[in-house]
């Protein structure tokens, strides 16, 4: 049986923070990079054609817009301060809750977690996000168990992980999760990021700016 190809879209918008999104994308484009058959196919998706401008300017050109994306295996939902701005745009919402029924995974990275909560996908399960924006979390989603000292919070379908660079953590968890522990550590050896393991996903969350 040939290996499988998993599709992993990236949803990116104005004021993403960058990390969030290409600490992912990196972790995933680089997994295997040296099979020939490819466990991660990644591509970003935006609501709309045209250039993203995310958080200090960089400006990113999405490879489709929600109506022309193919169907993910594995959605990621990056924060950012347009997090606000788009835990209030109910189309985007109903396309983040259109594709959980048919992922794999759905995954969020730092204030991404509040997407999630307004697409009513947190309810009854545990969650982190950014430390700076875990009591607006809480007000957000308050049937959902707020997970402040954990960096990763894995409820099976759906994980969430704390801020910026927990993101890359995240996605090193899963990649262990999906394809075995000694393809991540490969992974986070390529990449020369010190991964503590899927042992460390119970870390504390720290970082300085809230997203």
């Amino acid at each position: 049986m040939p290996p499988t190809t998993r599709s992993v879209a990236i949803l990116i918008f104005d004021d993403v923070e960058v990390l969030d999104f290409c600490g992912p994308f990196e972790v995933f484009s680089v997994t295997q990079r040296n099979e020939v058959s490819r466990p991660f196919r990644v591509f970003t998706v935006a609501q709309h054609a045209g250039v993203v401008t995310a958080r200090n300017g960089l400006r990113v050109l999405p490879d489709f817009d929600c109506q022309g994306a193919p169907r993910p295996d594995l959605l990621v939902v990056p924060g950012g301060q347009g997090t606000r701005r788009e835990m209030h745009n109910g189309q985007l919402l109903e396309w983040i809750r259109a594709q959980e029924p048919e992922c794999e995974l759905v995954l969020s990275v730092c204030t991404g977690a509040l997407l999630l909560a307004k697409a009513g996908l947190l309810d009854g399960l545990s969650a982190t996000t950014h430390h700076g924006a875990l009591d607006l979390l809480r007000e957000v989603a308050p049937r959902t168990t707020v997970e402040a000292a954990r960096r990763v919070v894995d409820n099976g379908t759906l994980i969430t992980s704390a801020g910026v660079a927990a993101g890359i953590d995240m996605s090193l968890y899963v990649v262990a999760r999906l394809l075995g522990e000694d393809v991540a550590q490969e992974t986070a050896h390529y990449m020369e990021y010190p991964w503590p393991g899927t042992v460390g996903s119970g870390q504390p969350a720290e970082g300085s700016e809230e997203e």
